[in-house]
C-alpha cells in the first residue's frame, strides 16, 4: 500500500516491478494522474482516501507491498493526528511488514527559507519561526510542519513498532543544489557516496532537508 500517493511515482515503480499495490490518495487531480499513467499489466488500484482514516481497508492486509507514508504526514499539525496516520499505517499491515514514515525536519528549512531561497530579513524572522529555538512554524502557503528529531520520536513513542532505520534522504542537497549542478558525474558519484555514509549517522541527520523512519511491525 502507499498512502498518500499523490500521482503515482512510487506505486507505479513497485507495480512494475511485479508488486500488487494498492494505493490511497486524496487529491482529485492526482487521482486522474495516477490514473491517465497506470500501464497495462500493472496490479494496482487507486482510491481517494485520507491517511488518518482507513477504515475501507481491513486489519493486517499487507505484507509483500509496503506501507508507505511519504506524504500525509507532511502537513498534520500537530502529534495527535500525525500519530492516528501512523497508527492507521500500522494496523493495515502484518506482522512483521515495513513502515515508511517520511518528515521534514526543521534546521534545512530554517536555512533554506529564512536566510536563503525566500532571504527573509533578519528582523522579519520571529514572524515565522519561535526565536529561542528557531523552531520554523507551520507554513500555511506551502501546507507543510515542519519536525525535529525529537518531535518524530515523540510522536513514535508506544506504537508496537521496531525502528530499522532513520534516514537523512538528501541532507544538505537541497542547500547546495547550485554547487551540485556544476559537478562532472565523476565529483558526483563521489558526492552520492559521501551521503551514503553519513545518511544514518545520530550526528549528521538533523541537517538533512527529509527523513525517513523505516520501522517493523511487531509480531
Amino acid at each position: 500500500m502507499e498512502i498518500g500517493a499523490g500521482t503515482g511515482r512510487y506505486s507505479h515503480y513497485f507495480a512494475r516491478q511485479g508488486y500488487a499495490i494498492d494505493a490511497v490518495e486524496l487529491v482529485p487531480r492526482n487521482i486522474e494522474q495516477f490514473k491517465a499513467d497506470t500501464r497495462p499489466g500493472e496490479t494496482i488500484t487507486v482510491v481517494r482516501g485520507d491517511a488518518r482514516n482507513l477504515s475501507s481497508f481491513e486489519d493486517g492486509r499487507y505484507d509483500i507491498t509496503i506501507t508507505l507514508v511519504l506524504g500525509p504526514l507532511y502537513p498534520l499539525p500537530g502529534d495527535e493526528d500525525k500519530r492516528t496516520a501512523l497508527s492507521e499505517a500500522l494496523r493495515v499491515t502484518k506482522s512483521g511488514g515495513i513502515v515508511f514514515a517520511a518528515y521534514i525536519l526543521n534546521e534545512a528549512t530554517v536555512i533554506n527559507y529564512l536566510f536563503r531561497r525566500d532571504k527573509i530579513a533578519i528582523r522579519e524572522i520571529t514572524d515565522r519561526v519561535e526565536k529561542s529555538r528557531y523552531q520554523m512554524e507551520e507554513i500555511p502557503e506551502k501546507n507543510l510542519c515542519i519536525c525535529k528529531i525529537e518531535d518524530i520520536n515523540r510522536v513514535m513513542t508506544g506504537f508496537p513498532a521496531e525502528r530499522l532505520h532513520l534516514v537523512g534522504t538528501d541532507m544538505v542537497s537541497g542547500m547546495i543544489r547550485d554547487l551540485l549542478s556544476e559537478l562532472d558525474d565523476v565529483a558526483f558519484c563521489a558526492y552520492l557516496d559521501y551521503i551514503q555514509t553519513i545518511c544514518e549517522r545520530p550526528d549528521m541527520i538533523g541537517i538533512s532537508g527529509h527523513i525517513l523512519d523505516i520501522f517493523r511491525k511487531n509480531a
